[in-house]
């Protein structure tokens, strides 16, 4: 598989002296000591105002009072997004037996699911006897958004499926009035934000104009969700909160992985997100083949700022192809024929000329401002560029 790890320019290949972030993000920076700006910023943004140990558990359970006061005479106090991966399978237990609270599981049927997960996603659901609703997206409309994102050359190919699960997800609890949204975000895995040319944000704009040029099939019932909505309309005239409970127990994801497993009976996967084929193929393969983002960048990073990774172990695994070649060829082929085309043609499109969100019509400005905002009040804490 080839690797263009290269900054684009000129520019002189580096890497951070304090974790694997490299110059595969063109805008990164490093300071005299050679750390990145993503480290500094975690060190001066993130961890001064991390509630841990004794003082996170104590605020968790405040919360927890209050989600239990906004749901009191409702069925459900708060609602959780579940894909079967770890964040969120740890979340469901974190929910029902730390917090004690009532939660609704919410799944989306992409229609990518592995096996292993939707298993994951029943095995933890039934042993902590919860409620769960899946909504299965419309498969014409997604396949045809997809095949338009292939289309327009751009690196962000999940896009399609994190909008449609994440709108999915705020549309029903604020329908159904469920105040209180969990999520599986957290600072331990999470406190490094994928570069902005590596994992576009949330833009209707964007994803509109790319199926305005390539698509065929009104996107009728396909879940939409902008992030002006959940941002300011959901939020302060609707009431929703989101709530990050893992920011406030310890949260080893290793560990939690083997109490999963040794509870419930879940399964692990090669790497993050890949509890979904098409995800898994498109951060093991196409990301790194087609622009030379490698993804185990963030997220290696990510384990070694928290702590649960050293540095020398990211790098050996690195070096490491992401997941099987043949596994990879079947993904491949596999995914081509889902979306309507031969292997041939597929290649066709992947080798087409690389685009990015400026060739399209955007919001990155107001995105940029939004959460220029957002810092500025102490909501945001993660850096964005």
């Amino acid at each position: 598989m080839s690797r263009k790890i290269q900054a684009p320019g000129d520019r002189a290949y580096r890497i951070c002296k304090s974790c694997v972030m490299d110059t595969s993000d063109s805008k990164i920076t490093f300071d005299a000591e050679g750390v990145c700006d993503f480290c500094r910023d975690y060190y001066n943004n993130i961890l001064p105002g991390w509630k841990q140990g004794e003082e996170g558990m104590a605020y968790l359970l405040q919360v927890s009072e209050k989600i239990k006061a906004a749901g009191k005479g409702r069925k459900y106090d708060c609602i959780i997004g579940m894909s079967g991966g770890v964040d969120s399978s740890y979340l469901c237990y974190i929910a029902k037996e730390v917090m004690h609270l009532r939660p609704l599981i919410y799944c989306v049927d992409t229609g990518w699911n592995l096996d292993v997960a939707v298993e994951n996603i029943r095995r933890v659901v039934e042993a902590l006897d919860l409620d769960m609703y899946t909504e299965v997206v419309d498969w014409q409309e997604m396949q045809d958004l997809q095949l338009s994102f292939f289309k327009s050359q751009v690196p962000y190919q999940d896009l399609p499926q994190d909008h449609a699960i994440f709108a999915g997800l705020y549309n029903y609890a604020v329908k159904n009035k469920i105040k209180y949204v969990l999520t599986g975000a957290n600072n331990a895995t999470e406190c490094i934000r994928p570069p902005i040319e590596w994992v576009y944000q949330n833009d209707i704009v964007l994803i509109g104009d790319i199926h305005k040029k390539y698509g065929k099939v009104s996107l009728r019932t396909f879940p939409k969700c902008g992030m002006l909505k959940y941002r300011l309309f959901y939020t302060y005239f609707k009431g929703m909160r989101r709530v990050a409970p893992l920011n406030l127990v310890e949260y080893d994801k290793e560990k939690a992985k083997r109490f999963l497993q040794e509870q419930y009976g879940w399964q692990p996967y090669d790497n993050k997100h890949y509890e979904n084929i098409f995800t898994r193929w498109y951060e093991g393969y196409y990301l790194p083949h087609k622009f030379g983002y490698d993804k185990r960048r963030v997220y290696f990073s990510n384990e070694i700022l928290a702590g649960t990774m050293t540095r020398e172990d990211a790098l050996t695994e690195l070096k490491r192809e992401p997941y099987p070649a043949e596994t990879m060829q079947k993904d491949k082929e596999y995914i081509a024929k889902k979306l309507g085309l031969s292997t041939e043609e597929f290649d066709r499109i992947i080798n087409g000329q690389n685009r990015t969100y400026s060739d399209y019509r955007n919001s990155y400005w107001l995105i940029q401002l939004g959460t220029a905002v957002l810092r500025k009040l102490g909501i945001e804490k993660k850096k964005f560029r």
